[in-house]
């Protein structure tokens, strides 16, 4: 891996995030989880290049993203597709996510992410808020919340990105 500046991006984080997907991984050597991610975003704030995520309380990942420091959003190529479904569709509580995808992990920066990731983005939180419906302008934005299981925005720092 090559550490790049996020600015360097060959591609739009956009179709990074929304089109391709990609894993959020938190934990350390020892345990860590993964899960796959579409909704997030890549920007500026409080003077920081910054990645926001969005994780409802039920997943597993969630107590890893509430324990540690830090946490990874990785991107990879179209043919790990099937990788990322599984990845979103079952939980770490009952399989070993990395092992039945066939993915490699890697630990940089105090995070974990994985051998086969064409991009990896590490991220130290700055921020934790769950989301309010009472500030949904948008009331179709509602209908993705049929269990009232909002998820919880993340902030986290750029600290380090690197390209494969």
């Amino acid at each position: 891996m090559k550490e790049i500046n996020i600015r360097e991006l060959e591609k739009s984080p956009v179709e990074l995030i929304a089109d391709g997907w990609g894993l959020v991984t938190a934990g350390n050597a020892e345990k860590f989880n993964t899960m796959t991610v579409s909704w997030g975003a890549v920007g500026e704030i409080w003077g920081k290049d910054a990645a926001f995520i969005f994780i409802r309380p039920q997943r597993y990942t969630f107590e890893f993203i509430e324990k540690e420091d830090i946490f990874t959003i990785s991107f990879y190529g179209s043919e790990l597709k099937d990788a990322l479904r599984l990845c979103g569709s079952k939980s770490g509580r009952d399989i070993d996510k990395a092992e039945a995808c066939g993915l490699t992990p890697v630990f940089v920066d105090g995070g974990v992410t994985f051998e086969q990731a064409e991009y990896t983005i590490v991220c130290r939180k700055m921020a934790g808020q769950f989301l309010d419906p009472s500030g949904f302008i948008d009331p179709s934005i509602e209908s993705n919340y049929s269990k009232k299981d909002y998820h919880k925005m993340y902030i986290g720092e750029i600290l380090k990105v690197y390209k494969k």
